[in-house]
């Protein structure tokens, strides 16, 4: 039996870790729970509410990674097109007055065994699946015509309206980003992809025109300073962080601005608590363990391509592109360089829902990694 046939049997094989993204991952999750501690210290009466409910969510994440790891690639690649349908079904039940949990003012959770489960994170890891079956069974179609870029999309977009709905269109944008970025790599004509672009854009666009909440966060955005105390009080708080913080920060747990003036400043805003506590050089190593886990993504990506195993290739690709930009907006909205959105940050703020899919994420990275690992190890035998 080859080890393509033992993967697809779900035969037993050797887990390899990389050990790069091993570490990054870790020092990743490590620091952000020591960050969310700090940041969450104030809230409620009980000090250790926050962090022990946090270090459930880590364990949990990390057993479900573990999970993900000994399930073989070639199951995800027949499953994708039923997980897309599942998560569009759950999107529409978290819609549900009574199922969904309504959170400031949005319906994006759904209570499972005591945790609060934000669909949208699940449903952009799904999306990461169907988007790598679907470029590895049209990938010419993609090369080679306009439809092929444009069919996955229009599929999509149904979870896109399903998630303005929330609304959430912070999530809607990640998943088409993630789309968008797959069907790049995967051959798409640059003239058309351009095209596409354009058209994304001037959609989005439009969300922002026609929605007055939207158009407020916009103007905020750009004019922070002329309502500092209604509209534009997070991002000023924000902002006041990173100035706090200097270049070493004023220390883990000695931060002011998470005293009710940082807004889910466990959550959302955390990014901020880290640039005031532990400044720049704080913020520097965040940035850079990220960009190791991007690349570390990417490297496999290009490992699996060149083993002629696409899917594999595009879902590394997926989770890297996913990993990046839900970071860079988180980032980007804590330091003022983007309108705000509730995006957490990956792997670092406080959430259960969100720590156990991005502990997913990287299970079934690793996974890919191990399998391309012993089918590059089998092909050199094979030639030797």
């Amino acid at each position: 039996m080859n080890i393509a046939e033992q993967l697809a049997k779900r035969m037993p094989v050797n887990l390899y870790f990389d050990t790069a993204l091993v570490l990054a991952s870790v020092t990743l999750i490590v620091m952000g729970y020591l960050m969310v501690s700090s940041a969450s210290l104030h809230l409620g009466g009980d000090v250790f509410h926050y962090p022990l409910r946090q270090l459930i969510h880590i364990i949990l994440g990390i057993i479900a990674g573990f999970g993900m790891c000994l399930i073989p690639m070639n199951f995800w690649e027949k499953t994708g097109q039923a997980l897309f349908f599942a998560g569009l079904f759950l999107l529409v039940l978290v819609l549900i007055p009574g199922l969904g949990i309504k959170v400031n003012g949005s319906m994006r959770w759904l209570s499972l065994a005591g945790i609060r489960i934000q669909v949208s994170e699940v449903v952009k890891f799904i999306v990461v699946i169907y988007i790598a079956g679907f470029v590895t069974r049209h990938h010419e179609l993609i090369k080679e015509s306009a439809y092929g870029l444009v069919k996955p999309l229009l599929l999509l977009s149904s979870a896109c309206v399903l998630l303005l709905l929330e609304p959430d269109m912070g999530s809607a944008v990640v998943i088409l980003i993630i789309a968008m970025g797959v069907l790049f790599l995967s051959g798409a004509r640059l003239q058309q992809f351009l095209l596409l672009v354009i058209a994304v854009i001037a959609v989005g666009v439009l969300a922002v025109v026609f929605s007055k909440y939207r158009t407020a966060r916009f103007t905020s955005f750009l004019h922070p300073w002329e309502d500092p105390f209604g509209n534009g009080f997070q991002l000023v708080q924000a902002l006041i962080s990173f100035g706090r913080g200097e270049w070493l920060g004023v220390g883990l747990g000695s931060g002011v601005q998470k005293l009710f003036y940082l807004p889910e400043a466990h959550t959302d805003f955390l990014f901020s608590v880290i640039a005031e506590e532990l400044g720049f050089i704080g913020v520097l190593s965040v940035i850079i363990l990220f960009a190791v886990i991007v690349w570390r993504a990417f490297a496999i990506g290009m490992m699996a391509e060149q083993l002629q195993q696409k899917f594999c290739a595009f879902i590394a690709y997926g989770l890297g592109i996913w990993f990046a930009f839900q970071a860079f907006v988180n980032m980007g909205v804590n330091m003022g360089l983007l309108p705000t959105k509730g995006l957490t940050l990956p792997f670092m703020s406080y959430g259960g829902g969100s720590m156990i899919v991005m502990c997913c994420a990287l299970g079934m990275l690793y996974r890919v990694n191990t399998e391309m690992l012993i089918l590059k190890k089998s092909e050199e035998q094979n030639h030797g």
